[in-house]
């Protein structure tokens, strides 16, 4: 006879179900508190398996929240921001009247990875919104991999939107014309290795992810800074600043390529977690050991230059990966003559049909193939904070849940995140460069959305195209993205992508990284001398050119010609900016008649 002893606990969330349910038809509900009971189990022909099982209550909340709903920091936060926003907007639209409760339109920016070239164009697109007044309009701010390095650094001010930007983008233009071989050095190498070996005592995995977190750190500061993630909370308690959201996705530690499984992980000050479990954790235990939603092992939270490698990650490919990226870049809209509507990379081809699976067992043969294509020997593994849960038997059919319509796996309960034992987080740019996801939850109601896209040359609409798609395939609101053969050829400095019959869905803005009007000038209507026409080449199209993703090092001159390009490009496109805020306030006004 087995004895068991079994805590019951009913989660909060529609998309987890009672764990104390035995999957016989045995409740476990229904048997006595504190006591001790027999029940016996069919086993096999002519036998029985008999369990001596004791049912204990879990006293107290689970320590994961559980819910969609925004955590009720960031409620308060939002409360505090709206007055701001409001003030700004009455003042820079010289509206009449002052904005009333729903009236405020939330207006995130979005902002996409790439490296320093990222890190450096989001300087200037920030800097070009502060001297229009225009920052204190934003209620959200986004990014992936290049752009978090900056907002990082931002953050480190609890009042950095109120202060004049030119002071952190002297440090920027610093650290990125700095030699970075010392990051290299044999002194830089044993400090690393004092403090992985302090981590690791800390009871926190060491991996080569942690060695890339320091280098940068290395690379783009001075000392060795202490911050974390939660203390970002300073720097939004008063509403002062937009809530910073960083993106980051979760894949498959082996078996899986990233195309076949991907899921959008968020980081606040306030919390961690997974908009489509509707999974939340707060900020300071990420990195703790949980299990069945309570912390078991809580660890020290780490500084928040190790999530910045984790959010940047790019060491995680496996060779399924690699040979996806190298067919995306060999043809990066592959089929797009013969079909318009065929997806634009292997990451949104259909795999997932109707609701049936077919899963055949690997033999031994298979198994070591699939071991070598798939294994990923550089990736950064985190507790997985949804372990234990037990989804809903009906949770792919909840409204909150999202289903990836590329693949098969959301209808396999045992294949997704919360049997997994850790988490393997990697770049956002493994599917889509972007860091739009967290601004399409409907709970943040998301009104504008300022999209800066550091992508650049046949990959400049990639990543903006490729969530039109994902968002198609979703159901999630989102405009339609149109654009001609001409906008590809000849890009514009912004477009405007609005769905007027669907007022859910957010007005986006979307900024490509494109050298246009500023060649001849060099402030919006100020056109360039002849002498000064050399500041306008920016190269973005030759295989010299400064501003590749893997260069992590500019002359201050190429810093400058960036930094200028993007704060150009956005104040030329004052109007349009404005034009849309009153167009987004219009809409808040409709919807409330």
């Amino acid at each position: 006879m087995l004895k068991a002893n079994v805590k019951s606990n009913s989660f909060g969330n529609k998309l987890f179900g009672d764990p104390a349910v035995d999957q016989q038809g045995i409740s476990l509900k229904a048997l006595p508190r504190g006591e001790e009971t027999k029940v016996v189990l069919p086993f096999a022909e002519n036998a029985q398996l008999e369990l001596q099982l004791r049912v204990n209550d879990c006293f107290g909340d689970v320590d994961v929240r559980l819910g969609c709903d925004l955590c009720a920091a960031e409620q308060d936060f939002l409360y505090k921001r709206k007055k701001v926003v409001a003030s700004a907007l009455e003042k820079v639209l010289l509206l009449d009247q002052k904005l009333q409760g729903d009236e405020v339109p939330v207006i995130a920016v979005m902002a996409t990875g790439g490296g320093a070239r990222a890190m450096s164009a989001f300087y200037g697109h920030l800097f070009a919104l502060q001297k229009m007044n225009l920052l204190d309009c934003v209620t959200y701010l986004t990014g992936a991999s290049g752009s978090t390095w900056t907002m990082r650094s931002l953050y480190e001010n609890n009042d950095w939107s109120r202060n004049d930007l030119m002071g952190p983008i002297l440090k920027a233009q610093e650290y990125i014309a700095r030699n970075k071989s010392s990051a290299f050095s044999l002194e830089a190498i044993r400090r690393y290795d004092v403090e992985l070996k302090q981590r690791a005592q800390e009871g926190h995995s060491v991996s080569f992810t942690d060695v890339w977190s320091l280098v940068i750190d290395h690379m783009f500061h001075d000392e060795q800074n202490e911050s974390k993630l939660s203390n970002q909370q300073q720097a939004v308690s008063q509403g002062q600043n937009p809530l910073p959201i960083y993106v980051a996705l979760n894949i498959k530690e082996d078996t899986k390529s990233t195309y076949e499984f991907k899921e959008w992980c968020e980081f606040s000050p306030y919390e961690v977690g997974f908009s489509k479990y509707g999974a939340f954790i707060r900020s300071e235990d990420f990195g703790s050991e949980f299990f069945m939603g309570q912390l078991m092992k809580k660890r020290t939270e780490s500084r928040i230059c190790y999530l910045e490698g984790i959010w940047s990650n790019i060491f995680s490919l496996n060779l399924v990966d690699a040979w996806n990226l190298y067919k995306f870049w060999q043809d990066p809209f592959p089929g797009k003559e013969k079909d318009d509507s065929t997806s634009s990379s292997p990451s949104t081809k259909q795999f997932f049909e109707g609701a049936t699976a077919c899963l055949t067992p690997l033999t031994d043969v298979s198994s070591t193939l699939n071991g070598v294509l798939t294994h990923r020997p550089l990736g950064e593994w985190k507790p997985n904070f949804l372990r234990g849960l037990q989804l809903h038997k009906d949770y792919y059919q909840h409204e909150t849940f999202s289903m990836w319509q590329n693949n098969n796996l959301d209808q396999c309960p045992n294949h997704l995140t919360p049997l997994e034992k850790e988490l393997c987080l990697v770049d956002a740019g493994y599917f889509i460069n972007t860091s739009f996801p967290p601004l399409l939850r409907k709970e943040r109601k998301v009104d504008v959305i300022i999209s800066f896209d550091y992508n650049v040359l046949e990959t400049r609409f990639h990543s903006i195209e490729q969530m039109g798609k994902y968002c198609l395939d979703q159901g999630i609101p989102f405009p339609k993205i149109v654009l001609t053969e001409e906008d590809k050829e000849n890009p514009k400095e912004c477009y405007v992508f609005e769905d007027k019959a669907n007022p859910e869905a957010p007005i986006v803005l979307h900024f490509s990284l494109v050298n246009d009007s500023f060649r001849e000038y060099k402030k919006p209507g100020i056109k360039r001398t002849s002498a000064e026409l050399v500041k306008g080449q920016v190269d973005f199209a030759s295989s010299t050119s400064p501003y590749k993703t893997t260069n992590l090092t500019y002359t201050k001159d190429e810093f400058d010609k960036l930094l200028n390009l993007s704060d150009y490009n956005v104040q030329n496109n004052r109007e349009l900016i404005l034009q849309t805020f009153l167009r987004a306030i219009e809409r808040r006004k409709v919807s409330e008649k």
